[in-house]
């Protein structure tokens, strides 16, 4: 599966960006989806993870009730929605897809399918 994010860009403190990751090939539902991010000399963080039929979505404490994660598997589509944008959200945006059983993944190494990035500048 190929991934393609966008929708990234320049937002003030406090403000929203609703990310897109647009996915090509088959089987979609397949996958488990996820949601990472990596800012300037930091490692790749985990950010939002959502199951297969989108019925489980979980996240990291630092974006716990700011961000959503969502998917329409009929569009082959996984969103992340993020409110109440801080200064520490600046970073480079990254989708990915995993293949291994169960649901809930959390490390960057359990995801086999990454989308190139986009980057969210969150400043004043």
């Amino acid at each position: 599966v190929q991934l393609v994010e966008s929708g990234g860009g320049l937002v003030q403190p406090g403000g929203s960006l609703r990310l897109f990751c647009a996915a090509s090939g088959r089987s979609f539902s397949h996958y488990v989806m996820g949601w990472f991010r990596q800012a300037p000399g930091k490692e790749r963080e985990f950010i939002a993870g959502i199951s297969r039929n989108g019925g489980l979505s979980y996240y990291a404490d630092s974006v716990k009730g700011r961000f959503r994660i969502s998917r329409d598997n009929a569009k082959n589509t996984v969103y992340l929605q993020m409110n109440s944008l801080e200064l520490e959200d600046t970073a480079v945006y990254y989708c990915a897809a995993s293949r291994l059983t169960g649901n809930h993944h959390r490390r960057p190494d359990e995801y086999e399918y990454w989308g190139q990035g986009t980057l969210v500048t969150v400043s004043s």
